[in-house]
């Protein structure tokens, strides 16, 4: 009886294709996925006062932000004065680098370092008006 209640409510079902025959779907379509490229590191760099000139200024906070491509952006704020500026790998050196800032006062800090990893370095720092400063890069 089963079988005939089945097959009876059945009867009027049909398949009926999602396409006309005859017709071929195209194969979807690939999608390229680029690599997004090197990610940004970006670093705390501590300043430690080094002369006489810089003690009154304290322990100095700095970030810089490196794109991956040898070169990034410094910053730090100095005796109430904000430094923005550039940091790049000295030619021919893996490890060495040049940071440059320009103060909002018209001060200048330059910095010299050598990363000894990936995410440490140290290296120095000194103000256009003489104090001078021992820089820590990394956490």
């Amino acid at each position: 009886m089963a079988a005939v209640v089945a097959a009876t409510a059945l009867s009027g079902c049909y398949v009926v294709p999602m396409q006309p025959i005859g017709q071929v779907t195209p194969p979807a379509q690939a999608i390229a996925v680029m690599p997004a490229g090197p990610v940004a590191q970006t670093f705390t760099a501590r300043l430690y006062p080094s002369n006489a000139e810089a003690a009154p200024y304290g322990t100095v906070a700095g970030v810089v932000t490196n794109d991956m491509n040898g070169r990034g952006h410094f910053s730090a704020v100095i005796g109430g004065e904000q430094f923005q500026g550039e940091a790049t790998r000295v030619a021919g050196s893996q490890r060495g680098g040049i940071a440059n800032a320009s103060g909002t006062r018209g001060g200048i800090l330059s910095c010299r370092y050598t990363m000894n990893s990936a995410t440490l370095g140290t290296g120095s720092c000194v103000l256009n008006s003489g104090p001078a400063f021992t820089m820590h890069i990394g956490d």
